[in-house]
């Protein structure tokens, strides 16, 4: 096959699948620095568990008597819900309660991170920047 048909062979194939969620993967800290979270894959959703903390966010947690902050699962069954954007829950581990959230990519460095209660009247954002 001559270099020129190796070239059109190569352009005719399919591109291979990009998962949709791949951007999203890696780890992402909040404004105050005091968390980082690392996204990946939990079944056919999205999650994003704690991988480090401040002594000061493990303190709070801990003082109101709910589980350990370090792996603990922030971001919970999100989907994509779509261009760069996902809809889940959100765990606040000092509250011990998850709410209704979403994730929205605001360039690949920083997400916008935000969670609302009863049933989105109250809702609080926050910017994340990737590690």
């Amino acid at each position: 096959m001559t270099p020129a048909l190796l070239l059109l062979a190569a352009a005719a194939a399919p591109a291979p699948a990009v998962d949709p969620q791949a951007a999203i993967l890696g780890t992402w800290h909040n404004p105050k620095n005091s968390v980082a979270v690392r996204t990946g894959h939990c079944g056919q959703s999205l999650c994003g568990w704690v991988i480090r903390a401040s002594d000061k966010a493990k303190n709070d947690v801990a003082s109101k008597g709910y589980p350990p902050l370090i792996g603990t699962a922030l971001l919970r069954g999100y989907k994509a819900n779509g261009k760069a954007r996902w809809s889940g829950q959100i765990y606040v581990p000092d509250m011990g309660r998850a709410f209704g959230s979403t994730v929205t990519m605001v360039d690949a460095d920083t997400l916008n991170v935000r969670g609302c209660l009863i049933g989105g009247f109250i809702c609080k954002s926050q910017i994340w920047r990737r590690d």
